[in-house]
């Protein structure tokens, strides 16, 4: 299962409003361990970042003057996200740039070159309903360190979100998880196998401790005037 954790910067809000890409970030999961193989590109949008923006991700006009264009840097994209699950945060902003930034190159919606698109706020609202959401709030609220983070970079943005992508879709298919080499997947992960408790020993309580139990529940039944629901839920396990 190939991933990308994605994000990107703009000059502004709408491309529609000629707003253009300035800087990509993507980092590649494999089997949900990150491979090192990102993808980070600056870009000229051959305008000036609107002040709003500027303030957000500080790449200014003269940073960007010498970077490359997003024609001259579309095949490269292209190719790394070929097949893959793409995961952004609020990935309809993104999205609606790179169809502009495609259309631009001649080229169809970004839909046509990867498996499928997942929006991470949309999950992430789905888990903690009437909470805050944001990239900072997910970082606090699953213990991930964004103390370094002074200004919205793509790269940077991604490598958090991969982290907390992590964190909200993580699972565990047994209790007991015994590592050895035979459990490792072939990109080092851990392969889990369906827990069989055929295998368990089944130790039964003694006359001591039945005694003590059958104490314990008539102090219960004493204690609600009646019969405790420790009893009726026995009931059918006695009738067998």
């Amino acid at each position: 299962m190939r991933q990308i954790i994605f994000d990107t910067e703009t000059t502004g809000l709408d491309p529609a409003q000629g707003h253009r890409i300035v800087e990509i970030g993507c980092v590649e999961l494999v089997n949900r361990m990150s491979t090192g193989n990102n993808l980070h590109i600056y870009l000229n949008p051959d305008r000036d970042s609107d002040p709003e923006a500027l303030a957000v991700h500080g790449l200014t006009t003269e940073f960007l003057s010498d970077k490359p264009r997003f024609a001259d840097v579309a095949d490269e994209f292209v190719k790394f996200i070929q097949g893959a699950e793409l995961i952004a945060h609020n990935a309809a902003f993104d999205v609606k740039f790179f169809n502009a930034e495609l259309a631009k190159t001649g080229r169809g919606a970004i839909t046509e070159y990867c498996d499928t698109i997942t929006d991470s706020l949309l999950h992430a609202r789905s888990l903690f309903p009437g909470k805050r959401n944001s990239l900072d709030a997910l970082c606090d609220r699953f213990g991930i360190s964004n103390a370094h983070r002074t200004l919205h970079g793509a790269l940077l943005d991604s490598q958090l979100l991969a982290e907390v992508w992590l964190a909200m879709t993580r699972g565990q298919d047994a209790l007991l998880i015994d590592v050895d080499d035979n459990n490792q997947g072939a990109n080092g992960g851990v392969v889990l196998a369906k827990f069989d408790a055929s295998g368990l020993p089944v130790l039964k309580a003694n006359d001591a401790e039945l005694a003590e139990h059958e104490t314990y529940l008539a102090a219960l039944d004493k204690s609600v005037g009646g019969e405790c629901v420790w009893r009726k839920m026995d009931a059918p396990a006695a009738a067998n």
